[in-house]
């Protein structure tokens, strides 16, 4: 069984915050794989389901940020689960936005809800880190992540949205390449080949021979003979 852990703050002025990217990439898997409704527990917000024999539950801290912990170390208690079964979902601003990056295990760098599950669990707990971006000077990060996505970044967020629903079963599953194939094929899908080179052509019989014409075909001694008729 695996554990997978959104990060983000509850409450609706919280909810499209970029802080809580980790929340709307659990609400997506749980409508799309057809979870149980969410249900509160374990000082969060938990729902559970499977992705075909994995079973798997989904879990959303309702500690705010700075003690996420306390959540994930009574989930993981309860499932009777080690950190190596944890999968968490964060916001990165360290990444450009639209992209995703897996990991097992790390530091916390700086990440309030990370360095809160590190102080209950450890660092041996596996992260999707879900880019954002960065505004620039560390003393605008505060105000950044806790202020909601612009209206122009919806069309990246959906898909990377999409893609990390797509790849939640190879998450269950433990398969972390897989997972950012599925997430890959979303925000980056292959294109087929554009070359220009044109359709080889057939190749083309060469002509017929024809017969010389009937004067070519005689002799000279013929032709000479001819003038003194």
């Amino acid at each position: 069984m695996k554990l997978i852990v959104g990060l983000g703050n509850p409450g609706a002025k919280y909810a499209r915050h970029r802080h809580n990217i980790g929340f709307m990439a659990l609400d997506r898997i749980a409508a799309d794989h057809g979870f149980a409704p969410w249900k509160g527990k374990h000082q969060g917000s938990i729902s559970e389901g499977r992705f075909g024999a994995d079973r798997c539950a989904l879990l959303k801290p309702e500690t705010f940020m700075n003690r996420s912990g306390d959540s994930v170390q009574a989930a993981a208690a309860f499932f009777k689960i080690g950190p190596e079964d944890i999968i968490v979902l964060h916001d990165e601003i360290d990444l450009a936005p639209g992209k995703v990056k897996f990991k097992q295990g790390g530091g916390h760098a700086g990440h309030n809800g990370l360095r809160s599950i590190h102080g209950h669990l450890g660092a041996e707990y596996a992260r999707v880190r879900l880019g954002v971006g960065h505004p620039g000077h560390k003393d605008r990060v505060p105000g950044y992540v806790l202020h909601d996505f612009a209206k122009a970044d919806e069309d990246w967020l959906d898909d990377v949205l999409r893609g990390v629903s797509d790849g939640a079963p190879h998450l269950a599953a433990g398969d972390g390449a897989k997972f950012m194939n599925a997430v890959a094929q979303r925000i980056a899908p292959s294109r087929p080949s554009t070359g220009t080179k044109g359709p080889a052509r057939a190749p083309q019989a060469a002509p017929p021979k024809q017969d010389p014409p009937a004067e070519e075909a005689r002799s000279p001694m013929q032709r000479l003979l001819d003038r003194f008729k």
